[in-house]
């Protein structure tokens, strides 16, 4: 029956590789709720090809710059599982929405810092303290890391740092959580050809053929190899997987 399939919200699913999550746990047999911070229509294409793979979907806006709207969010996630799903709870968290710049560290400023801090460490703190009320027992969340945890690119300082303290939070979660049968798990993806970063390796050859070189398989990621991840870390197949960092990078500087 359509309302015994599993709910997935998935922060940022309106373009790159929160879509391919998107698309990715529908094709499992998932229905999925997307947010987005200010592309409607990017929105709305994530919502035809989640329902062209099966799947039930709809958006939500928000804006992890501001956590103040957070309260606000999570009421109207309520409203909209209840309305649209005819649930009261929902059963993966994927904690995907974010940002990026190079940005120099004898550069960097603390707005700079604030901007990042927000989107990337304390909106994914509190976004998911607050979604334990509507999240089932037996659940899943997943956070989103990067290979610049393990190697230094040099201007990711702020973006880094923020990511590593993900990954330290990623385990606290599994440990605190596990009474509940919620497992926590990260995946950092490698460089990936997105419009992250105002698409720094699509528009940029020389840097697209560096990071290639980089790899073993030689060539740069894609987002549909990361959203085919996630759908399984969501699956029964996954279930004794907890509290792990997944790299997805193709065994860059391996």
């Amino acid at each position: 029956m359509e309302y015994t399939k599993k709910i997935a919200l998935v922060t940022g699913g309106s373009r790159g590789l929160g879509r391919d999550m998107a698309v990715n746990l529908a094709k499992k047999g998932h229905n999925v709720i997307i947010t987005y911070s200010g592309n409607v229509t990017e929105a709305n294409n994530t919502i035809k090809l989640v329902e062209g793979a099966g799947g039930k979907c709809a958006a939500l806006q928000l804006n992890l710059t501001d956590l103040s709207t957070l309260d606000k969010f999570i009421s109207e996630l309520a409203i909209l599982l209840k309305e649209k799903f005819n649930a009261d709870k929902f059963d993966f968290l994927i904690n995907n929405a974010g940002m990026g710049a190079t940005i120099p560290f004898e550069k960097a400023t603390e707005a700079n810092f604030d901007e990042f801090l927000n989107v990337h460490y304390k909106g994914v703190f509190f976004l998911t303290q607050k979604s334990l009320a509507i999240l089932n027992n037996g659940g899943r969340i997943i956070n989103l890391s990067s290979g610049t945890t393990r190697f230094a690119n040099p201007g990711y300082s702020i973006y880094a740092s923020m990511k590593g303290a993900v990954e330290v939070l990623t385990k606290y979660m599994a440990k605190e959580l596990g009474p509940r049968g919620i497992c926590v798990n990260i995946v950092a993806p490698g460089p990936i050809e997105t419009d992250f970063n105002n698409a720094a390796i699509r528009n940029n050859s020389q840097l697209k053929t560096m990071l290639s070189s980089m790899t073993p398989l030689g060539r740069i990621g894609q987002a549909d190899d990361i959203g085919g991840v996630i759908a399984f870390l969501c699956s029964e197949d996954a279930k004794w997987i907890n509290g792990q960092r997944i790299e997805v990078s193709g065994g860059i500087n391996v």
